[in-house]
């Protein structure tokens, strides 16, 4: 059985090597450490095959420009509902290809720690939020509440939902993940107010206990149409796909058929964000040990 397998990977490395275009693999780095992980297990994998790859930092946003014009190749973990009519509009113009969704199941909101339901009675239904917005309050945002948001080039999606609802809270744009988990657990610690725009799978939810605020309905479509105060959906959630520019699959003929077959769950990804974030390893150590222990799982993509 090892030896079919091997055998099958030998002749699909052997084929990257002679069919691929000249060139590394350029694979985008996002700005939150799952995704790098996952563009280093995509990399690594590339790399068993026999084939050159670079890691190219960019944002969540301006990344596209890259994609289009080909100088960004694949980005395995693509959230589709942070990113406004930008990525639809690409994938539609046909400068990005969807290869599949990576396999996650996300989750996103306003997170908050349980202790603030004393501070804000009614939580967690969002319309306690308008009574209570004070108790969120810091010195720079008094007497609206302090909403953090994510990093400002992950996209304005909290900003738009304070402004659609007239809720009386200024949204704050994190510095990066490190910073708005850092800034979490201080306030935690403290027993101090806290909200913020934050997602699963994540490991610090593990680490600190939080609630998500409620809303009137459930839509899958939530944010294409208007919101207003008691007629308010949230946030739409997330599919995390894999993409991939329009040239990849001509290119890297081998390479595109293994990154389709790429899968990762939320326990895989958890496990590895907290030996990154928690325990100080590197992505690349952190890949490295993945890589080494689930050999079977990524051989199967490749045979």
């Amino acid at each position: 059985m090892n030896w079919v397998l091997n055998s099958a990977t030998a002749l699909v490395v052997a084929s990257a090597s002679m069919a691929a275009a000249d060139g590394p693999v350029k694979i985008a780095i996002n700005e939150w450490t799952g995704q790098a992980l996952s563009a280093h297990i995509a990399g690594s994998v590339f790399k068993e095959m026999g084939l050159e790859v670079e890691y190219v930092t960019a944002g969540a946003v301006p990344q596209f420009a890259a994609f289009a014009d080909g100088s960004l190749h694949v980005n395995p973990e693509t959230w589709s509902n942070n990113l406004g009519d930008i990525f639809p509009k690409a994938v539609e113009a046909g400068d990005i290809v969807i290869t599949g969704n990576l396999g996650l199941e996300p989750k996103e909101g306003w997170f908050y720690p349980p202790y603030m339901e004393e501070q804000c009675p009614g939580l967690p239904d969002y319309k306690a939020l308008y009574d209570c917005a004070q108790a969120f309050a810091a010195a720079d945002t008094f007497p609206k509440g302090r909403m953090i948001a994510y990093p400002a080039d992950w996209g304005t999606r909290t900003t738009d939902l304070v402004a659609a609802i007239d809720l009386p809270f200024q949204s704050v744009a994190g510095g990066s993940e490190g910073a708005m988990v850092a800034e979490m657990k201080a306030a935690v610690s403290a027993q101090q107010p806290m909200i913020m725009m934050f997602w699963q799978p994540h490991w610090v939810h593990a680490e600190i206990d939080l609630n998500i605020v409620e809303w009137d309905r459930y839509s899958a479509d939530c944010e294409s149409g208007p919101q207003s105060k008691g007629d308010a959906c949230g946030f739409a959630q997330a599919e995390v796909q894999k993409i991939a520019s329009k040239g990849f699959k001509a290119d890297y003929p081998a390479a595109y058929k293994v990154y389709e077959k790429m899968s990762l769950n939320n326990d895989v990804q958890n496990a590895l964000i907290a030996k990154v974030d928690n325990d100080g390893m590197s992505v690349e150590d952190a890949v490295a040990g993945w890589m080494a222990e689930n050999e079977g799982t990524w051989k199967a993509w490749i045979n």
